[in-house]
């Protein structure tokens, strides 16, 4: 029988200017109440990497990294049911309030969906919002078909171009 899994709250500013979202956190991440817990996973080493700090910070200052830098982060589902961690096995999801997101932070000029799942979840629930959307390459080791170079290439484009005050490494 599979696992129900809820999410956590976001990591918001009002400042925000891109919101990043992935589909629902991995079991590692769910387990230590942290997003993108799971060591593989590239997230933070990209975006440490593009905001200038240490990947392997303390949890809470690679948070307010990504908050100073304009950043908010959260996930499209609040609640599913799923065996494992791949956003394959997501059964019965259910969606986060991300219009009630966005009215918290007006000035988000972007949703960059962390891979495929989440920006089809995101369209799902909300095919009409008011800020446009993108989907970037998956952090995860399941997305093997990139190449860490590939991803953070991405990354760096979309970001690069969103970033508060220019903060991204070029």
């Amino acid at each position: 029988m599979p696992d129900l899994c809820r999410s956590f709250p976001p990591s918001e500013s009002p400042d925000a200017r891109v919101l990043i979202l992935g589909s629902m956190p991995g079991g590692e991440s769910l387990r230590r109440q942290q997003y993108y817990a799971f060591p593989h996973n590239v997230f933070w080493r990209i975006t440490g990497t593009l905001f200038v700090f240490p990947y392997d910070a303390p949890y809470e200052e690679r948070l307010k990294k990504l908050r100073e830098a304009g950043v908010a982060l959260w996930d499209v589902l609040c609640e599913c049911e799923r065996e494992g961690s791949l956003d394959t096995a997501i059964r019965s999801p259910e969606p986060n309030d991300i219009p009630g997101l966005l009215a918290r932070c007006p000035k988000i000029e972007l949703i960059c969906c962390n891979g495929s799942a989440s920006f089809n979840c995101l369209r799902k629930f909300f095919p009409r919002l008011p800020v446009p959307a993108v989907r970037l390459p998956s952090t995860s080791p399941a997305a093997a078909r990139y190449t860490y170079e590939q991803k953070l290439a991405a990354w760096r484009d979309v970001l690069g171009k969103y970033s508060k005050g220019g903060q991204v490494l070029h």
